[in-house]
């Protein structure tokens, strides 16, 4: 745990992440502008602005946690190229879709990245999951992976699974190891990020000093059922 973001205090929230290779309020700016086209005729409408303060503070502008429908939405700044993307959803961010589409409508590379510690013991825990994702700004086939990592335990099972042209500094000769939660780790992920220009798993990648995260948030009307949580309610499970 301790080897994860904030020692994974804010789990579910960061353990997933989605990251762009742009500016932050660029990136912010276009997914509110995409956002409002589809949710105005509900009565929706998409703002963006500026959050200042440490990586916490920053991360509890998402408060309370949604389940039906995401409604906060932060775009972090990082000591690299990238920016780094969060949502309020209550069991964690969906970063796939989100981050693919960007990656087409900014001409960027896109991001997912998922770090969870398996910890399922007599149905309390967490399934196991390392996964990378990389999306290109073009489509290929109707799709835009440039490239795809996993390694996951899939109900009880692990499983591993690879797409795309590998990156120089791989090891492929891990991926034919004999456990298959060993092909893919969470050491091999962190370098492989490190390689991208990223470290996001430490606390100081994020928020240079003067740069502020940027908040896009949905304001107007609710789904019916939609439901509100804290971060502990969310974590009891953990």
């Amino acid at each position: 745990m301790k080897d994860l973001l904030l020692e994974d205090r804010w789990t579910p929230v960061t353990s997933e992440l989605g990251f762009l290779e742009t500016d932050a309020e660029r990136a912010a700016r276009a997914y509110a502008a995409w956002q409002g086209g589809l949710l105005a005729p509900r009565g929706i409408t998409v703002g963006v602005s500026p959050v200042s303060g440490p990586l916490e503070q920053t991360l509890s502008t998402l408060l309370p946690l949604n389940d039906a429908e995401r409604r906060r939405h932060l775009f972090i700044p990082t000591r690299s190229p990238w920016t780094a993307y969060v949502d309020n959803g209550w069991q964690g961010t969906d970063a796939a879709s989100a981050m693919s589409y960007m990656a087409e409508a900014l001409g960027c590379r896109g991001m997912r990245v998922v770090a969870v510690p398996h910890t399922l013991r007599q149905d309390k825990g967490r399934y196991g999951a390392v996964m990378f994702e990389l999306y290109s700004p073009q489509q290929t086939d109707g799709l835009n992976y440039l490239r795809t990592i996993h390694s996951m335990n899939d109900g009880g099972r692990w499983v591993f699974g690879q797409s795309g042209q590998p990156f120089p500094f791989e090891k492929l000769e891990r991926y034919q190891a004999r456990k298959v939660r060993d092909r893919f780790t969470f050491d091999m992920l962190e370098e492989y990020l490190h390689h991208l220009g990223l470290s996001p798993f430490q606390e100081d990648f994020y928020l240079p000093r003067g740069a502020p995260a940027w908040l896009v948030e949905k304001t107007g009307p609710v789904v019916p059922a939609q439901k509100e949580y804290t971060l502990a309610q969310t974590r009891e499970d953990f």
